[in-house]
């Protein structure tokens, strides 16, 4: 499917041909900028084998955003999704943001499932529904950042929310999918200055 190069993709921009299986469970981070606010991204990478299941379903306690990702090339991964969905939705967090990608978009000529499909699955599921390709790097960025700008909203929003009934939280880490996130709440600052 290609969880992997989607997230070096990402991660360091980089792609690999000889991408070993996950095995279990990898971590990764990445610092971005959302709404002029510091974001640290903590990125679980959960296996997909089945002999994996037991251990990555830990991994989705907890968490507030998730990609489901399938190779548009291969029918059998899109079959899948229900099973994946369901795992996911009952395992983590009951506002969990999820992105279904449909990866490997560069190879048209090899396509086993349409977009009109992955689209009809993700509008079914109240999913946010792109295409992209590990390979060249298309729209492997707004897969990420568009969870991670929902996730982030939806902290900013719960905070206010607590702020207003007098109740404080004093935790920055989010839970993305496998995937986790550390929320600033600072402005980000030019001059790499400290406070």
């Amino acid at each position: 499917m290609g969880k992997t190069c989607l997230l070096a993709r990402y991660r360091r921009d980089e792609f690999t041909y000889d991408t070993k299986h996950t095995i279990g469970v990898e971590f990764a981070t990445k610092e971005l900028e959302v709404n002029g606010k510091s974001v640290k991204a903590q990125i679980w990478d959960t296996a997909g084998q089945e002999r994996y299941r037991a251990i990555t379903k830990a991994y989705y306690r907890g968490a507030v955003g998730a990609l489901l990702v399938y190779d548009i090339t291969d029918r059998e991964t899109f079959n899948n999704l229900k099973r994946w969905l369901s795992e996911v939705q009952g395992h983590a967090d009951p506002n969990i943001k999820l992105m279904l990608v449909g990866n490997k978009s560069d190879m048209e000529e090899s396509r086993a499932v349409s977009a009109d499909e992955g689209q009809a699955f993700a509008e079914q599921n109240n999913l946010f529904f792109v295409e992209a390709s590990a390979l060249k790097g298309d729209a492997v960025n707004h897969a990420f950042e568009q969870v991670i700008e929902k996730i982030f909203d939806h902290h900013v929003t719960r905070v206010k929310n607590l702020e207003k009934i007098g109740t404080s939280e004093n935790q920055n880490n989010i839970q993305l999918q496998g995937e986790s996130l550390d929320v600033s709440t600072k402005p980000t600052s030019k001059n790499g200055g400290c406070c």
